[in-house]
């Protein structure tokens, strides 16, 4: 068991985006956790009674104000970063943290929706994969951040400190892609992705998929938000 033992935030953006593997992951590392629904309660957060906030996926843009706890996320990791609290992004908070660290965020040329692998340049922190992406958002390279993995598509890793912000999806699960299908099938459609093999290449994958997800998250916690630290 480690000895981190982090309290950990956890932001939820609405109820088909769960923590998945990232709840037992934590429970490995012996941590308190708060999930917290920042589209549902306003309620202030000051990110310095937490040692790691987790911020996962979402329907909505990062870059899109016009959603109201948009502006409230930017504001916690803004003080998450001044306070030197490690953020760890997924998809939509990988993309907000691109945001705050300067990146220029738009609507992507295409989509990624699907199993892909990546292109790696430290394969020991993030693998190629595959890993599940599920995205129509896009991000510049955060400015003096280190761009670890992409896509022809996108940037889909990069280390800023003791942050870890990602395009892809370790913390999906099974369960979370029946639900994700069960809930976003008009963008499926859209992007003409099947999704009864969608949900069969998930159920196919799912073991490894959670071995390498474990290797990501541990790198993360001994490489990224503690080595950091330790500097």
């Amino acid at each position: 068991m480690s000895s981190w033992r982090p309290r950990t935030l956890i932001l939820q953006h609405e109820e088909p985006t769960p923590p998945g593997h990232m709840t037992e992951w934590l429970a490995e590392q012996d941590a308190q956790v708060e999930v917290f629904r920042i589209d549902e309660n306003e309620l202030e957060i000051n990110p310095r009674d937490y040692n790691l906030i987790v911020s996962l996926g979402s329907e909505f843009a990062a870059f899109d104000d016009a959603i109201p706890f948009v502006q409230r996320e930017v504001k916690l990791y803004q003080q998450a970063i001044a306070a030197d609290v490690p953020i760890l992004g997924l998809c939509f908070g990988g993309q907000m943290l691109a945001r705050v660290l300067g990146s220029r965020l738009f609507r992507a040329e295409r989509a990624e929706i699907g199993w892909l692998p990546l292109r790696t340049n430290d394969p020991e922190l993030v693998s190629t994969g595959p890993w599940f992406q599920w995205h129509f958002d896009s991000f510049s390279a955060p400015p003096g951040a280190t761009l670890i993995a992409e896509t022809d598509a996108a940037p889909q890793a990069f280390v800023s400190g003791r942050n870890l912000g990602l395009q892809f999806h370790p913390e999906v699960t099974p369960e979370i892609m029946d639900e994700w299908v069960r809930a976003y099938p008009h963008e499926l459609e859209a992007e003409g992705v099947d999704p009864h093999g969608l949900l069969a290449e998930t159920r196919q994958r799912a073991e490894q998929a959670k071995q390498t997800t474990w290797r990501l998250l541990n790198a993360f916690r001994d490489r990224v938000a503690l080595e950091e630290r330790a500097r």
